[in-house]
């Protein structure tokens, strides 16, 4: 049965090259096979009975609770436009500074990713909100996309992120079926892994910007009147919404310290409290949710139907998320049916190099479905196809997930189907060539594959803070 696990595998994936659903293209996929399992006898009809027990465990998973609302927390920042608050203040700590502006978008963007964990709103708001700004201070094309898409999808690896909140879920239960004893790993473990990881990036995306600004000042000069232009920008895109926001705390230089400290103690807030134990995933991130509600209040952001506003984009997205786990949970549940697990383990076992083999093989490939895939799409198939048997090879489940979180960001960065690429070149003007936004990611492209290289060769600066805060 298992060349049926196979055919099914590569079906689903024609069938999502056509443009169906995800989720539909899952579950239907699955459906199909298990009938025709059925009719020949490879599987008993009480198999796709036990699928109403998996999507009834899925809907008693607490840990899926902080989804929605760490999503609904990240889209009230950026509709209370918090995003442009903190770029205006971090532009003022940096004016003056040859590259200031580029390295202020990086740690905005750390901030966001923080914040809201959601690639693409990320990369829209930023492009929306510093491309035109950089490109009137005299900013060159490259680094600036560059510097836009790079930030916009450190998302996928800085907690708290909805990448890891979906991974960790999906890792423990790989870690079950591998059959590993001891400790369960939860979203906590992969959040502190995440963190040197995460500023590591952050860290070499400054040192490059540097370096870049020394060796040509032309092509990112200091820049002391962006703060102007930032507030001059800001003021335009909430025109429309004058009478609501008149009276919302402003800056006349540029800088307010709240516009930085505000976000940022939430952002510790609700990631301190996770990894301390004081609270789970799910409650720090209803703290986040009601955080973020009480910001947009306090810079007179907040109205009734900016608040439905936020729940119906809430609602769509949390949607999508849990139609697509439904859909693979009925392929995994189908898939193991036929055997597909053994077929990928005796497949990845029997590779050249073992271990290293193996974790090439897989990196790669989900490297090479980031192009094609969304992250939700590759966190539900291929990760629990794949992760048991690595799992059962020895590889540590914490080290392995931030592995995939980091690989699939730069797989959304890289040339020609980076979802990150997209996303901005849905917002630049028209004149920008899609060529110069490829040219300038591509530096930032050599330094997300030098961490993962660092990260094989060091685990341990992954494993270590959770080692220590956890063991």
């Amino acid at each position: 049965m298992e060349w049926l696990a196979l055919l099914m595998f590569i079906c689903v994936c024609l069938v999502l090259l056509a443009g169906y659903p995800v989720a539909f293209s899952l579950a239907g996929t699955a459906l199909i096979f298990a009938a025709i399992g059925v009719a020949t006898g490879d599987l008993h009809p009480a198999l796709l009975k036990s699928a109403f027990s998996r999507l009834f465990g899925i809907m008693q998973n607490p840990t899926l609770i902080a989804v929605p609302l760490f999503v609904f927390m990240g889209v009230m920042l950026e509709k209370a436009k918090i995003a442009e608050k903190l770029l205006t203040g971090m532009a003022g700590l940096f004016a003056g500074t040859p590259g200031g502006l580029a390295i202020s978008v990086v740690l905005v963007g750390a901030l966001l990713a923080a914040s809201t964990g959601i690639v693409g709103a990320t990369v829209v708001t930023m492009g929306l909100l510093s491309l035109p700004v950089m490109l009137k201070s005299n900013y060159s094309t490259p680094l600036s996309t560059g510097v836009i898409c790079a930030s916009g999808t450190l998302g996928q690896i800085i907690p708290p992120s909805i990448v890891l909140v979906l991974l960790g879920d999906v890792i423990a239960s790989a870690n079950r079926d591998a059959g590993i004893g001891g400790d369960p790993v939860s979203v906590g473990d992969l959040f502190a892994g995440a963190m040197l990881p995460g500023i590591l990036l952050v860290v070499l995306y400054i040192i490059y910007i540097a370096i870049y600004a020394r060796v040509k000042p032309d092509d990112a000069p200091a820049v002391a009147k962006g703060i102007k232009q930032l507030s001059e920008l800001q003021e335009n895109t909430s025109q429309s919404e004058t009478m609501e926001s008149s009276s919302a705390p402003a800056s006349t230089n540029g800088f307010e310290l709240s516009s930085l400290l505000l976000p940022l103690i939430l952002i510790l807030l609700v990631l301190g409290s996770i990894l301390a134990g004081i609270a789970t995933p799910s409650e720090a991130a209803a703290l986040g949710a009601i955080g973020a509600t009480l910001l947009a209040i306090y810079y007179r952001e907040f109205s009734l139907e900016r608040l439905k506003q936020v729940v119906r984009s809430t609602t769509k997205t949390s949607s999508m998320v849990f139609m697509i786990l439904i859909g693979a949970s009925i392929f995994s549940l189908v898939f193991r049916a036929f055997e597909g697990d053994d077929a990928i383990r005796e497949i990845l076992s029997g590779l050249p190099g073992g271990v290293f083999g193996a974790m090439v093989v897989v990196m790669l490939s989900m490297f090479l479905l980031g192009f094609i895939l969304d992250f939700i799409e590759i966190v539900f198939v291929v990760v629990p196809l794949t992760a048991p048997a690595l799992l059962a090879m020895g590889v540590d489940p914490i080290w392995l997930g931030i592995m995939i979180a980091v690989n699939l960001q730069t797989s959304f960065l890289t040339p020609p189907f980076g979802f990150a690429l997209f996303y901005l070149r849905g917002v630049t003007p028209p004149d920008i060539a899609t060529a110069e936004i490829y040219r300038g990611v591509l530096p930032f492209i050599f330094i997300q594959m030098a961490v993962l290289i660092i990260m094989a060769v060091w685990p341990e600066i992954v494993t270590w803070l959770p080692s220590i805060i956890y063991k």
